[in-house]
Parts: structure tokens; sequence; C-alpha cells
């Protein structure tokens, strides 16, 4: 197998080659692009050599880096450039459209110089990629791997502090997945809810268009029962039927890519951000060809109803009566009827859906997420590498300089300093031991989510102090050992916040006790569906952090500031002339608002709900124009009996409530078959949903009680209609 870091985060500073940026780069062993079939379009891939630990710095572009960067020029391979203050030799061009997981932009490649020589056991930062032999299959891979881990987990030294017993009662498993399960992630499961939906507007457009088919036959009854009587066939009937019926779904399917195209450009400008490749989606000759055939499908389906319906009829009826003031016959309108409570059920089980979505987002929207006002939050990231500030002190000291400067800005009330932003995607985890509480000498306390932080962080993000005090320059600087935790953290150990004051924690067995100096509010880091994390929090600079270095600084920091001009490009020119008045050559990096992860959070909760409740609004439309239509048509065929039943004396509202009860007759039987379907069919999307059950009774509840009377003013038109029919005249065109 081959070795290469899963990407998500790892970026470099380039310099040296105009105005210096952050870019998105990949670290890989020498392996891993010939494993995945890469051959460069310029230049070479790695060798082993290139991977050596002590080998000289190379580098391979990106076809778009390349591009943007170096115009294209053919000329690049061999030259130089300036890569986190290090010199690297570009050896290679990757070819146009080479797309690594779910990275974007990627600029740069980079061999990752794996020492494995230092190796310890623990190191769980990097991501293994395979290519299986023919006919093995991901569980049989996975099996293997697990007996490899518990021989090689032997090959490897712990480190200070821990003993191979405590990694092996972690009992660690290999999680295979496929590279496209790694690239689609749950996203598939959205598509396949919508996709269902759509299928289900489909079937419901295609039972209306059966209706009005069927319909328009029972016009042409005459005429069908002439031909048959001079010697047409069925078949030959039916094939006539059918066929009209086909070009009527040519035509709709041309037209529905016509209306797709337009759709889509709409789809993508007003999707949220954070949908994987949302951007990629296109009508291409696939597309064409599925549309086409969904169309012939539902064609075969639906209109062959009409024409077996009628190419078979008795002639003799069509040619006494020749369809004209007729009672339409009850099988006929069975028919028609099944149709528009497929419709109804349907559309029932769309809205319900749409319903639970709905739901699911004010759930999640008013959950507290931990900060406030996120839109008024501008980040952005600064990477100060060891070639370009050696001393830790030294970076400690221009981040506060920086924030400082920042501070200056008009309109900005506060800046903080981070590792990590809520629901930016990373976070780390590390045991962490309390003093006073026994440990086994073998074991691990539980992993909890830490991050290293500067003072005034909390303050920007709007993260409640809850008790003591945060963090100062001043012990930052002296590295003093002090602490802050979460409210949940506290208490979890200590019951109450002020309680949690003055206690020591640390993240090894042997490091040093830092003591408690503050309780901070819960934040929910990993998304508003999932819990906030159980947290504590580190200074950013920080000395014998778990035994392994006297002084350590954060070097890849996020800085936070809160300003109503949060997201304009103005504020952001002030900040880059900020920055660089201070360090000169330090590029910016993933410049955002909060808001962007906090809508992207809600992102696929939000795109379902649109879109369900897109296929919902025409579920229904087009269910009440089928119920509409049917009963229209029936009070049209039944005018000779509803003059009748006038003439001899039924009043108005005895018309009326006849035509209503057909209408809602139909109607109760599919809201009720539809209550049935839509029981087991929301169970499906039950991952989807937050803060309400999947069966929720008050969602069906609504739902059919809005169907209902959607419906009920659907059937009003024509029993309204049916009311005003004249006696006299109904008789007279009999």
């Amino acid at each position: 197998y081959s070795l290469g870091t899963r990407g998500a985060g790892l970026s470099v500073n380039v310099t040296g080659t105009g105005e210096p940026e952050h870019v998105p780069a990949l670290g890989v062993t020498d392996g891993v692009l010939s494993m995945l079939g890469i051959t460069p379009l310029l230049g070479r891939s790695f060798t082993r050599a290139d991977d050596a630990p002590d080998s000289a710095d190379t580098v391979i572009l990106s076809y778009g880096y390349w591009s943007r960067k170096f115009g294209g020029d053919r000329s690049v391979i061999g030259s130089t450039m300036e890569v986190d203050g290090k010199p690297r030799a570009i050896i290679g061009v990757l070819p146009q459209g080479f797309r690594f997981l779910d990275m974007n932009n990627l600029a740069l490649v980079l061999p990752m110089k794996f020492n494995r020589q230092k190796a310890v056991l623990g190191e769980l930062r990097y991501g293994a990629m395979a290519r299986l032999k023919s006919g093995v299959t991901l569980q049989q891979a996975s099996a293997d791997i697990e007996r490899m881990l518990s021989i090689e987990s032997r090959s490897f030294p712990v480190p200070p502090g821990a003993s191979l017993k405590i990694y092996e009662d972690l009992r660690l498993k290999p999680n295979l997945k496929s590279l496209k399960q790694e690239v689609v992630g749950d996203v598939d499961k959205v598509l396949w809810v919508l996709m269902g939906g759509i299928s289900l507007v489909l079937v419901i457009a295609c039972a209306n268009l059966a209706n009005l088919l069927l319909v328009r036959a029972e016009g042409r009854q005459q005429e069908l029962s002439i031909r048959a009587a001079l010697g047409a066939s069925r078949g030959r009937i039916a094939a006539q039927l059918f066929s009209e019926s086909l070009i009527l779904a040519v035509l709709g399917g041309l037209l529905g890519l016509g209306l797709a195209y337009g759709a889509l450009q709409v789809l993508v400008a007003l999707a949220p951000k954070g949908l994987p490749r949302l951007h990629e989606i296109g009508i291409d000759g696939s597309a064409v060809l599925f549309t086409l055939a969904v169309a012939l499908v539902a064609n075969l389906l639906f209109g062959s109803v009409p024409a077996f319906k009628y190419a078979g009829a008795g002639h003799g009826s069509g040619l006494r009566g020749g369809g004209r003031g007729m009672s339409e016959s009850r099988e006929r309108q069975r028919t028609r009827g099944i149709l528009v409570i497929v419709q109804v059920a349907l559309a029932l089980v769309l809205l319900v859906s749409s319903g639970l979505m709905i739901r699911t987002f004010r759930a999640l929207t008013r959950v507290n997420p931990g900060f406030v006002a996120p839109a008024e939050i501008q980040t952005f990231g600064v990477v100060m590498r060891d070639a370009q500030v050696p001393e830790p002190e030294r970076v400690a000291r221009l981040q506060e300089e920086i924030l400082h400067k920042l501070e200056g800005i008009p309109g900005v009330t506060s800046v903080g300093i981070s590792t990590n932003v809520p629901m930016d995607g990373s976070g780390r985890n590390s045991p962490v031991f309390v003093k006073d509480r026994d440990y086994a000498s073998d074991k691990f306390p539980p992993l909890r989510r830490f991050e290293f932080v500067a003072p005034g962080f909390f303050q920007t993000l709007g993260i409640p102090l809850i008790a003591g005090r945060d963090f100062n320059w001043g012990e930052l600087h002296n590295k003093l050992q002090v602490a802050l935790v979460s409210e949940k953290f506290a208490r979890e150990y200590w019951r109450e916040p002020a309680n949690a004051l003055g206690k020591q924690i640390r993240v090894s067995p042997n490091g040093d006790w830092r003591e408690v100096v503050g309780v901070v509010g819960d934040v929910h880091q990993d998304g508003m569906e999932k819990e906030a994390p159980t947290s504590f929090y580190w200074p950013v600079l920080i000395a014998r952090f778990g035994g392994n270095v006297e002084v350590e600084a954060q070097r890849n920091v996020t800085f936070v500031i809160r300003s109503p001009r949060a997201g304009t490009e103005g504020l952001m020119k002030e900040i880059q002339q900020a920055v660089w008045s201070v360090a000169p050559n330090l590029p910016l990096a993933e410049v955002r608002t909060l808001n962007e992860n906090y809508t992207k959070s809600l992102a696929r909760t939000s795109f379902t709900l649109v879109m369900l409740a897109l296929a919902g609004g025409m579920a229904l439309f087009l269910g009440m124009v089928g119920l509409y239509g049917v009963l229209a048509y029936s009070v049209s065929q039944r005018s000779r009996e509803i003059g009748i039943r006038l003439a001899l004396g039924a009043q108005q509202r005895d018309v009326l409530r006849m035509v209503l009860g057909q209408g809602l007759k139909l109607t109760f039987l599919g809201v009720g078959i539809g209550l049935t379907a839509a029981f087991g069919v929301t169970r499906l999307m039950a991952n989807l949903l937050f803060g309400v059950n999947a069966t929720d009774p008050l969602t069906f509840a609504s739902i059919a009680l809005l169907l209902t009377v959607v419906a009920s003013l659907a059937c009003w038109i024509p029993a309204r209609r049916a009311t005003k029919v004249d006696p006299l005249i109904a008789l007279r065109h009999e």
C-alpha cells in the first residue's frame, strides 16, 4: 500500500513569486500517484529517493496552479519555488482534471518524507490508500489488515508515558472504504431521498396524463367504434393510441430538458455552500439519454392505459350513443378514480417528507450554537513555519502584534486567535488526566476535544465566560501552566462550573499539571446536529506540553475578528495591510466569515428541504389538478342526471353535497393510503432528521388536514358548477 495525508488542513505558504499566497497542498508517499494511475503531464512523478527524509526538496504542480501562476510555461520543470520558506525543485505538472478526494483548488503535491525510523506507536495522522488485488473484497482486505495490526504494533516504540497495553486495550480496527464512498460520504443518502421524491412527482404527472388520455379516448369512442366496425384490428387501434401518447412523451421529455437546463442554473446559484461538487453538475449526453429513457418508460406504463382500455371496447355502444350525454360507466369512472387516489397518496407522502424536513430545519436553527452573530465574525488563517520564524516565542510575539494591529482597524470591536474555529471541519482530541483521580497505569482516560487559544477569542465569538477568567498575554509569554475548560467538562468532573477553578489537568501521565483558571460556554464544534463536545483549552504558547518539547508555539492559527464589516472587500484589504505591516511575507489563508461555517453545517438539511418542498408543491398542484379534472369531466358527463335530479325537486345543496362527496371520497382514500405509505417511507430518511421523529404524529396529521382542505377547494369549483346546471337545457340536449 501507499500512504498519503487526507489533505484536510494541509496548506503551505508560497513566496518569492510575486504576492505571497497560502495554497492547498497534498502530501503523499512516492507510490500514491502511480497507484492512482496518474501520469504527470510534464516532468516526472516522485521516486523513493524524493521521499527519503534527507533528500532534496521537490514539488509537483497541479494543472490549475501551473496555468494560473506560471502561465502554462512548459520550461518550468527544473526551476525552483519557495514553499514554506524552503526552495523546492519543480519536477512535474499533473494532468488537467486531477482531483484528490474532497480537496478544492489543489495547488501543490509534496513528498511526505515519512521517517519510518522515528515513527512511534499511535501516530494516527495519516491515511493509507491501496489498490485491491483482483478478486479481493474490502471485507477480506480489512480482515488482513486487522491481523497485521496486532503484529506491526509490536514493531514500533511507544511514546513517552504510554505502554503497549494501552494501545492494545483501545482495540483499534481498520476502517476501509472505497474511494467512491470516501468522496461521496453520506451525500448519497440525500440524493436517493431526492431521487425518490422526484420519481413520485413523475408518477403523479404520469397518472394525471393517463387520466387526460382516458378522457380524450372516451371522447373519441364513436370514432374508434366506427374504425373497429370497418375492420380495424384491436392491435391497430391500440398502436395508434399508443403512438399518440409516445409523441407526447418525447415532446414532454425534450421540453423537460429545456426547463431542467434553466432550473439547474438557478439551483446551483441558490444552493447553500458546503454541498460537494455541486458546481460540476450539468446536462450531458448521459443525462439526455436518461431523460428520454424515462419518458419512454413512463409512456409504456401510463400511455398504454387508454390504448388497452379502448382498443378492445365494444363497438355497439359507441355507434349507438356516440358518447353524447351518457352517464359514464362505473368501470371507467373507477379507473379514473384509482389514478386520482394514487396522485393524492403520493402527494401526501412527499408533503409529509418535506414537512419533516421543515421541522428538522426549525429544530436546528433553534439550537444555541454557543456563539453569537456569526455573520459579523471574519476569520482568516496565518501560518508561520519553522524556516520562516524558528523561535516559538517569536511566533507568539508576532501573533500578538498582528492582533493589536487588527484591533486598530475601524469598525473592529474585538480580535482573537485559535487553532480552530467552530464548524470548520477540523478538531483534535486527547486524553485528559484530572489531578486527585486514580488512573490505572495501563489505561487512558476518555478522549476530549482541545484547542489552543489566545486572549480575546471567547469574547470575539460571544462565547460566555461561566466562571473564572480568560487567559492574558502576560501569563502566555511567561508560559504559566494554565488552562480553560468548557462548562460540560466542568460539570462532568466537578458538578458545578465554579468548582473547576483551581483544579489541575494534563494530557499525559508525565506532563506538567495545569491550573484551570476559567470555565467557558459549550460550543457546537461539529455542526448543529451534533452535541457540543466536552472541551478544554490551552494557551497558543505552552511549555513542556506532553513532555516532548520544551516550548511549543502554534504556528498554524486562525484569527477571528468581530466587525459589522465582516465579509467585505474593504475590510479584507485593511486586514492584509495590517498583517503585512508586521510580517511582510505572510499570506492569508481560508478567508471566510463564521456564518459560512454555520450555513455549511445546515447545507444538507436546507438543500433537502428546498428540493422536497419543491417536489411536494408540484405533487400537490398536479394532484389537485387531477382531482379537479376528474370531477369537472364527471359533472359534464352527468349533466342529464343532474338535470333530472333538479327537475324532480333536488336542491342545489344536494347536488353540491353529491359532487363534493365524490371528490372527498377519493381524497380520503388517497389520504389513508398515503399515510400508510408515508409511515414506512419516512423511516428511510430517519438519519436526515433532527429533533423530530420519522413518524411524528403532528406532522402526519397537519399534512393530512392540509391536503384535505386543498382537495376540498379543488372539488368546490366543479361542485359549484354542477349546481348551476339548467334542467331544461340538460334534458333538451338529450
